[in-house]
């Protein structure tokens, strides 16, 4: 485990006065946790309210343990407030409320947008808020992969989101290309669980002249590991590779710098830690580099200016750089949702929450490591982190591999109020988020698993 960040724990038990294992040490930290207060901001699911939860083995009023924002966040409370406003608007205004509100529909988007590009580290020019993540990707790839008989490859990871895989896969395939030869997958080292900066920058050296377009994401779904955007660009674009990333478990989760890393790309979603809520509106970037190199290879009225849109002359006035990628007008109440969870973002900035979330997921680690590796030898099973250690190689996600069948950790879990995924076929992934997760969520949670492991051993 990364020294420093256990020699900050550690100081932290000694000033408080308690042991790092203590639910006096959990309290403590969140007593004097400055983004603490934002938890409220958000509704959090009681035990009562999840559907498989054993009331014979919880308290029923209790918060459960959500630890899934990495799949779903939390309904930020203003959400609903915000929603019913256009509905309301709507059903009194009728069309005008295209044009009048403090979200009009017809520029809804647009009223957010800048909001959007504070998160990711770009220009309000540089943002779109469009359609989901697989649609974006599309989009932004017909326009970034032109393969030629020399340089046709993408390069992805092995165990890319399957959405990635198969958007890439189809991209290769529709410019005429065999996947076979123009999907170059990098994996792990044998033996270990994450790719090594150094051999995904040694690939772009050594296969650079072959490859037109890396698509990576930003963090990895599975595994849980923060790639070096800043290296993996500025190494791909001397070899003249285009650079995108899918962001969906990074944006939001880690301080983004998009502009200043020249990455040509980008798209994400925003129901994770943007808690927009199930199929929120996606997000896309393009570099004010390509603004007018790059254009989109399919047009539609939102991509037209919007001095002349109404024109209705059949002449595409097109919007220089991501802007000009749109397609239809805005969904009004998918960026209502949005704009709920973007005002909590405004309270505060990515650094103070990654500041947390190092400290939150390494005391998760700490805890962990303490009562459940096989060193620890207090357990009957035991537990590896799939993740790096180093809190600059990963966002708030520990994914865990569990000694004893996956299947019977995971229902036992889910039945004593702990809400997390598994992802087969051998990770349970933990996500302790920043905005709403607490110290005490932590410690509730190692109490269930050492509960369930250790005093009684599912073997």
């Amino acid at each position: 485990m990364d020294k420093e960040l256990v020699s900050e724990l550690e100081a932290n038990s000694k000033e408080y006065g308690v042991d790092l294992t203590s639910k006096e040490f959990a309290i403590a930290m969140d007593t004097h946790d400055p983004v603490g207060y934002l938890r409220d901001l958000f509704y959090y699911p009681k035990m009562k309210d999840l559907p498989k939860v054993d009331p014979e083995q919880v308290e029923m009023e209790e918060d459960c343990v959500y630890f899934c924002g990495n799949s779903l966040g939390l309904c930020p409370k203003s959400a609903g407030q915000l929603v019913s406003k256009e509905i309301d608007r709507w059903s009194r205004h009728g069309v005008y409320g295209h044009l009048t509100g403090d979200l009009p529909w017809a520029e809804c988007d647009l009223c957010i947008d800048e909001q959007m590009a504070t998160i990711v580290g770009a220009k309000r020019e540089e943002v779109s808020l469009m359609n989901g993540l697989t649609v974006n990707l599309h989009l932004l790839m017909l326009s970034f992969y032109q393969p030629t008989p020399k340089r046709h490859k993408i390069l992805l990871e092995a165990k890319a989101f399957p959405s990635d895989h198969y958007a890439v896969e189809s991209q290769i395939e529709l410019r005429g290309f065999d996947t076979a030869t123009s999907m170059l997958c990098l994996s792990p080292r044998e033996g270990e669980k994450c790719l090594r900066t150094e051999d995904i920058i040694k690939t772009i050296e050594d296969d650079g002249e072959s490859i037109a377009v890396i698509m990576l994401s930003g963090v990895q779904y599975y595994t849980g590991q923060l790639f070096d955007m800043p290296a993996i660009t500025r190494t791909a674009q001397e070899k003249g590779i285009m650079v995108g990333y899918d962001l969906a478990h990074a944006v939001g989760n880690v301080p983004l710098h998009l502009h200043d890393w020249g990455v040509d790309f980008a798209c994400w979603c925003s129901y994770k830690y943007l808690c927009s809520g199930a199929g929120g509106i996606g997000g896309a970037f393009v570099h004010e580099k390509h603004a007018h190199s790059v254009k989109p290879a399919l047009l539609g009225w939102w991509g037209h200016k919007g001095e002349t849109r109404f024109a209705m002359e059949n002449e595409m006035d097109l919007i220089p750089g991501v802007q000009g990628f749109r397609l239809s007008n805005p969904p009004g109440l998918l960026c209502a949702s949005l704009k709920a969870c973007l005002e909590v973002y405004d309270k505060t900035s990515l650094e103070e929450l990654r500041a947390k979330s190092r400290l939150l997921t390494g005391y998760l680690e700490w805890m962990i490591r303490h009562y459940f590796s096989k060193e620890a030898g207090s357990s009957s099973a035991y537990i590896e982190i799939f993740t790096p250690s180093s809190p600059t190689e990963r966002g708030c996600q520990l994914s865990l591999c569990f000694s004893i069948p996956l299947n019977v950790i995971f229902q036992k879990l889910t039945e004593c109020g702990v809400v997390c995924d598994e992802r087969l076929p051998h990770v349970l992934r933990v996500a302790p988020v920043h905005l709403y997760n607490s110290f005490l969520d932590v410690y509730r949670f190692i109490q269930i698993l050492r509960k369930l492991v250790i005093e009684n051993p599912i073997l």
